[in-house]
């Protein structure tokens, strides 16, 4: 029976061609988190080339052929990725030794419940001293990244004006 359904199946007809290009996937990579900052970077599969070595600012555009736009993309979003990662890494470190801190503060015979509640507390007040440093944060992290969605949507629109402009170049 179910070799009659897949005979009757246009997909698995002999001859049967498809109707659409396919191009080869792209797939960006994803790494284990950091042990810090708990963020999985991205290695992605369309990354800008390094700098050749006697090129003395790594990030100048003059360096590269081709679309600069593309390069300044590309680099953009590196940039922000590396922001997130760096933020989160140094609120990290400060917030594991602040509560390294207080563990260390308690007495010895201190009971589990009383831990809690010093943890809670410390909990607390950590969230309220970082509140004004994590709303900065925010809004600087979404600054960038939607001034690198815009960059990403025009250097796409380029490429599919250029490609309706000139279809067999």
């Amino acid at each position: 029976m179910l070799r009659l359904l897949r005979a009757s199946t246009p997909s698995f007809q002999p001859g049967h061609a498809r109707c659409f290009h396919a191009s080869l996937a792209r797939s960006h990579l994803v790494g284990p988190p950091d042990p810090v900052s708990h963020l999985r970077p991205v290695i992605y599969d369309d990354a800008p080339p390094p700098p050749p070595p006697q090129v003395r600012h790594p990030y100048s555009l003059r360096e590269f052929t081709g679309d600069t736009r593309e390069y300044q993309w590309k680099m953009q979003r590196q940039e922000i990725d590396s922001f997130n990662h760096d933020f989160w890494k140094e609120s990290n470190t400060r917030f594991y030794a602040a509560k390294e801190a207080v563990l260390q503060s308690l007495p010895e015979g201190t009971t589990p419940e009383q831990r809690e509640i010093a943890l809670s507390d410390f909990y607390h007040s950590w969230v309220a001293q970082e509140r004004t440093r994590l709303d900065e944060y925010g809004e600087e992290w979404r600054r960038r990244n939607w001034a690198a969605i815009l960059l990403g949507a025009r250097v796409r629109y380029e490429k599919f004006v250029s490609r309706i402009m000139h279809p067999f170049s």
